[in-house]
């Protein structure tokens, strides 16, 4: 009885190493879900945050943390001044934002009226293309 433990041992130290590459297969399996299901979507996101932050400018309307919304008054290196309502002003850490509704409008003018045009076509022509669907 004794002998047959002895040998039920040797065997399982023998095949010892054979049976722990699967489990090391699993274990980097695992290891490549949580990567590209966890690790890499939280550092993209991350790259998208800080770039954001960095892009603040006067003018901008954006939601805090808080679910406050303002313009941007003024940013500072990691503060942000923003215009609540009339001149009623609050101050944020820059990190306190969570989204930008609205980049500030350039004042060049015609650029962005040209631009509107082109996105959402007039009603004539909207009305044009109706009748032409019919025919």
């Amino acid at each position: 009885m004794i002998d047959s433990i002895l040998e039920n041992m040797a065997m399982l130290q023998a095949g010892g190493a054979a049976s722990m590459t699967p489990t090391l297969i699993t274990f980097g399996l695992v290891f490549l879900i949580f990567y590209f299901l966890i690790i890499r979507p939280q550092n993209k996101k991350q790259k998208e945050t800080k770039a954001m932050l960095e892009s603040l400018s006067k003018g901008d309307r954006v939601v805090t943390i808080g679910g406050i919304r303002g313009i941007v008054h003024t940013v500072k290196d990691d503060v942000i001044i923003v215009r609540v309502d009339g001149e009623t002003k609050l101050e944020f850490n820059k990190s306190a934002v969570s989204t930008v509704l609205d980049k500030k409008k350039n004042v060049g003018g015609g650029k962005n009226k040209e631009k509107a045009e082109v996105a959402a076509p007039t009603e004539t022509e909207s009305d044009s293309e109706a009748t032409d669907d019919n025919k």
